[in-house]
């Protein structure tokens, strides 16, 4: 059976750089840092930093009598981003109701502040306290579900969890459903909202976010020589994918997508396996890559081991291909950061232009990448896109510009 070619013919971003397509597009040009003290909290749990998003209302993209009571801010994010997603396509909630529909969401953790909020009910008042709705409302099936209910469609949904791969995940699983003919749209991309006691506490335990408030715009330091660790954020990408024969213009074919494991011992070496697999699936060669969207969290050795894992696809041809990574500006959205990446890496096609590394400074020999702290016009059509999660997993996509 030939496969069909799918395209992104929508866009919906909301992100610490901005919410909708032309926001966040003119916030990730700025090559700037939106991490901030984070002090949410509460002063007793010591110092965090994060990049979130103020004064967020979902109010302002769907009535709420259509979304079940007590849902999740991630699963509000996602809802908001396929809305932005549906109006920057053209398509209308008529033409979806006539179409086969799929809805596909990845994300990393659970609606932590809700089960959070429940286990807290019954220790300070007793089993009768107990939300039932929690059952319903934090888990990661529920995204999908309250995105089905908002636009007022009954798809076929699919929920994927996969570390902080999810976004990039569902996005790959949602391009091969619509390749093979078995849909006609998806609705799709990541969500999460990680900025709550639990997993922040945890998070910066495990040195995956930063034990200090000082300079919170310098601290996420993509690739550079005085990089220490990654900073959490929150936010979703949501995407319609399309046929390419839909009459609606695309921003990028999904042209190949793939995931591998680390082998032990070997940060982000299993990157190497899903490139690779990746470039066959979108029968490319290395040479033909313009781009490098990096996982890139800034973190020390996940920096470093995925450089080393650059360097082992693409030999002598890596110092010429331009690589960034956004975490320096809006930090990593666990789950979500791979659907923003790609958010980022399609728009960049369309406008030819590479966004800033943001601060990045000081070249570090481990990390040999093509970086630049300021935005770069580069005409290119061909994005790498990588994701690395705990627990070993990585998972890479080729977008090719329409």
């Amino acid at each position: 059976m030939k496969r069909r070619r799918v395209k992104i013919t929508g866009v919906g971003p909301v992100t610490p750089a901005g919410v909708g397509r032309e926001a966040f597009w003119q916030g990730i040009l700025e090559p700037v840092s939106y991490v901030r003290r984070f002090e949410k909290l509460g002063e007793e749990y010591g110092p965090l930093v994060a990049a979130h998003i103020d004064r967020f209302n979902v109010a302002k993209f769907v009535d709420r009598d259509r979304l079940p009571k007590g849902i999740g801010r991630h699963t509000q994010f996602a809802v908001a981003g396929a809305v932005l997603a549906l109006q920057d396509s053209g398509l209308t909630e008529t033409e979806l109701e006539t179409r086969d529909c799929l809805v596909v969401t990845g994300s990393s953790l659970m609606d932590f502040g809700g089960i959070s909020n429940s286990t807290y009910a019954v220790y300070s008042r007793g089993p009768q306290a107990a939300l039932p709705r929690t059952i319903f409302t934090t888990t990661n099936a529920n995204v999908t579900e309250a995105v089905s209910r908002a636009l007022n469609i009954a798809p076929r949904t699919m929920t994927l969890q996969n570390s902080c791969c999810s976004g990039l995940d569902a996005i790959g699983y949602a391009a091969g459903v619509i390749a093979r003919g078995e849909a006609e749209i998806a609705i799709c991309g990541g969500t999460e909202a990680p900025l709550h006691r639990c997993p922040l506490l945890e998070l910066r335990a495990a040195g995956l976010t930063p034990p200090t408030v000082e300079t919170p715009e310098r601290l996420a330091r993509p690739f550079d020589l005085w990089r220490t660790t990654g900073v959490v954020s929150e936010g979703a990408c949501m995407f319609v994918l399309e046929a390419e024969s839909s009459p609606r213009p695309g921003y990028s074919f999904v042209s190949g997508y793939a995931f591998a494991n680390d082998p032990v011992g070997e940060v982000c070496g299993g990157l190497v396996e899903a490139a690779n697999l990746a470039l066959a699936d979108s029968r490319m060669k290395a040479e033909r890559v313009d781009a490098i969207n990096a996982w890139g969290p800034g973190h020390r050795q996940i920096d470093a081991g995925e450089s080393d894992a650059m360097r082992r696809v693409f030999g002598g041809m890596l110092g010429e291909i331009p690589v960034l990574s956004i975490k320096g500006a809006i930090g990593s959205a666990l789950g979500a950061a791979p659907a923003i990446q790609i958010g980022v890496a399609a728009l960049a096609q369309r406008h030819g232009v590479v966004p800033a590394t943001v601060n990045w400074q000081y070249p570090d020999p481990a990390c040999a990448f093509n970086v630049h702290g300021r935005p770069r016009a580069v005409d290119h059509a061909v994005t790498l896109v990588n994701a690395h999660g705990v627990g070993n997993v990585n998972s890479c996509m080729i977008l090719e510009r329409c």
